[in-house]
Order: C-alpha cells, then sequence, then structure tokens
C-alpha cells in the first residue's frame, strides 16, 4: 500500500470520529461522506432511510462492500429533580467503561453542552457506596457542565428527554502505530473503504466487476443493511471490526476474515475465496468465529436480499469500549479488500 493511501485512510479515520455520530444522530457524518466522495470524483447517494452509497466502476457480477458509520452513544430517558441526565443506551454503549467519560450533549434547537458521566454523589470521600456495580438504569447519570441546580434550569438550556448524548472518542495513535479510541467499530473499516475509492481513481483502475460500497447508520441497533443494495449485486461483504480476544487468532496487526458468528456462518464459497485471496498476496490474515456478534449483511439477508455473505475487518481489541487497533491492521485490510476484488 502506497504511503499516500495510508495517509489518506489515517487522515479520513481521524476525521470521521471527530464527527460524532450515535445512531439516529447521523446528519453530519452523512453529509461528511458525501462530500468526501464527490470531491473523489463520485456521484454518491443518500439513502431516505439514511446512508451513503456509491458506484466504484466495473462491469458484472456485483459486490457490495459495507461499513457502518453509526456509533454507540445514548439519549436523555429523563431528568432529575437535581438537574441530571438519566440516559439510555442506544446499542452496547457499556456501562462499567463509560464512567468518567467527556460527552457532549445536542439539543432539537440546536444546542450543545458539555458533561461528565458519574455515578450519583461521585465523590469518594463523601459517598461510601461509589464503588456499587454501574448500571445506566440505577446509577449512571450526566452532570452537566453549567451551573445546575434543578431540572428547571436543565429544561431553561432547551435540554429535553430524547436529546442525544455522544461519548467523546479520545482518538489517539501512538509511536508504534496503535490507534487508540472509541468508535474504531466501524470507522476504521470505513476509513478503509475511502481510500480504497481513493485509490481506484488516482491510480485510474477499473475493477475486475462492478464495485459499489455503502456506509449504513443503524448497524449498532441491528437494521443498517436492511435496504440500499441496487439491482445486480449477488455479493454482500461487510468490513466491519474483526475480534481480538481470548480463543481467538486475531490480532490488531492483522486483517480478520469471520467464518461463523452469532447469526451463523457465512457463505462458505465466498469465505473460501477471501482466504484464498489473502494467501496469495501473502496478506497477514486470521480466520476467527464470533460468539457475540451481528453484521450488517445479515441483516441483508434477513431482508430478502439474494446475495452471498461474508465479513473481513481490522482486529479490534476491547470492543464497545476504548478499543484499539493499528495501522497495520487497517493496511492489511485495504489489501484483501483489493486483491478480492482483483482476483475474482
Amino acid at each position: 500500500m502506497k504511503e499516500v493511501y495510508k495517509s489518506y485512510m489515517l487522515e479520513q479515520l481521524k476525521k470521521l470520529i471527530s464527527i460524532d455520530s450515535p445512531t439516529g444522530y447521523t446528519d453530519n457524518v452523512q453529509t461528511y461522506l458525501m462530500n468526501e466522495l464527490t470531491s473523489l470524483g463520485y456521484q454518491p447517494k443518500r439513502l431516505h432511510k439514511g446512508g451513503v452509497t456509491a458506484e466504484l466502476g466495473g462491469e458484472g457480477n456485483g459486490l457490495m462492500l459495507f461499513a457502518h458509520c453509526d456509533t454507540l452513544g445514548a439519549v436523555i430517558r429523563s431528568i432529575t429533580p437535581e438537574g441530571r441526565l438519566l440516559l439510555s443506551r442506544i446499542g452496547g454503549l457499556n456501562p462499567n467503561n463509560v464512567e468518567t467519560e467527556t460527552v457532549r450533549v445536542y439539543t432539537r434547537s440546536g444546542g450543545c453542552y458539555d458533561g461528565t458521566i458519574q455515578v450519583p454523589n461521585a465523590s469518594t470521600h463523601v459517598n461510601s457506596e461509589v464503588n456499587n456495580p454501574r448500571s445506566f438504569e440505577t446509577n449512571l447519570e450526566v452532570v452537566l457542565d453549567e451551573f445546575i441546580k434543578s431540572d428547571g434550569d436543565v429544561r431553561e438550556l432547551g435540554i429535553r428527554n430524547g436529546d442525544f448524548v455522544a461519548v467523546n472518542p479520545a482518538f489517539t495513535v501512538t509511536e508504534k502505530g496503535y490507534i487508540k479510541s472509541r468508535f474504531l467499530d466501524d470507522k476504521a473499516s470505513a476509513s478503509v473503504l475511502l481510500a480504497y475509492a481513493k485509490y481506484l481513481k488516482d491510480e485510474n483502475i477499473t475493477p475486475a466487476r462492478r464495485v459499489v460500497i455503502g456506509f449504513t447508520v443503524y448497524e449498532e441497533v441491528g437494521h443498517g443493511a436492511a435496504c440500499g443494495i441496487p439491482e445486480g449485486i449477488t455479493d454482500v461483504l461487510a468490513v466491519d471490526m474483526g475480534c481480538v480476544g481470548e480463543g481467538l487468532d486475531c490480532t490488531e496487526k492483522m486483517v480478520s476474515i469471520c467464518a461463523k458468528d452469532s447469526g451463523g456462518p457465512y457463505n462458505y464459497a465466498m469465505t473460501t475465496d477471501l482466504v484464498n485471496a489473502a494467501m496469495a498476496d501473502g496478506i497477514d490474515y486470521a480466520v476467527d468465529v464470533y460468539n457475540f456478534y451481528g453484521s450488517d449483511v445479515e441483516v441483508s439477508l434477513k431482508a430478502g436480499y439474494d446475495v452471498r455473505h461474508a465479513l473481513i475487518g481490522p482486529g479490534v481489541y476491547a470492543s464497545h469500549g476504548y478499543e484499539r487497533t493499528h495501522i497495520d491492521g487497517l493496511v492489511n485490510t485495504f489489501n484483501l479488500v483489493r486483491a478480492y476484488i482483483s482476483n475474482i
């Protein structure tokens, strides 16, 4: 992978991560994707439901690549008499690892307010129960960075139930090439697809088959790719996060090819073709089974599309927490996308 595409991929990842996009509050990231794909020379389309697609070229045997740009987050479910915000989580936001994280609260009137997720009465020196188990239902709340003494003070700011709460990602890249941030699932792979789109344009390459890319915005709640697949697509490939953990072979420096997840096995022939492409090109890969995972392309099958489906992605540690991957994992994912499309 040329350095120019690697740099572009990291740049796009940083920009995507910086755009708050919890599921249901994704207009800004969709606008960004539309503008970026247009600047690359494509003619992207925005779905009525939400999501962005673009034709990358090629003919016959259509392949659609999906990544998602919605993230975990929360909405306000109620405001306490003391002016704290109680949350209803979006997707699998984990109460055990978001305490003390800073957040932004977006109101429907255009306001944006800073705050922090805390337990009630959070000071150890005044609360003997401060270390009780964490739960959004019982003992986590948002403390606004405003002088608040009552729920009326909160309402005067324009904050209401149903307003969105976005957790700050804390993006960083270490000297050793490790990328640490919330929401690498799945903005890391979204940056891979943007880099692949740039590569095709810059190198004046027409794919060996018709290729369409799609960025969904409802994956974290389970119906991202239930629509938006155009006529003529026979294969769909989710480019999401690969799992890193006990019992798995993948590391953060590799691309993972998923054989099966909680939704069942992926298409045998398509998965085998991905393995063969990785082997032929000397790509660092692993084949793994994810026990607690579901993907966009499984939703496509449930929606009735007659397609084959497969799943790949860079290895990500601590998913749905403060996640970690490596630039090599993104490069290997890019290389597998390129090799797979070139070889079919």
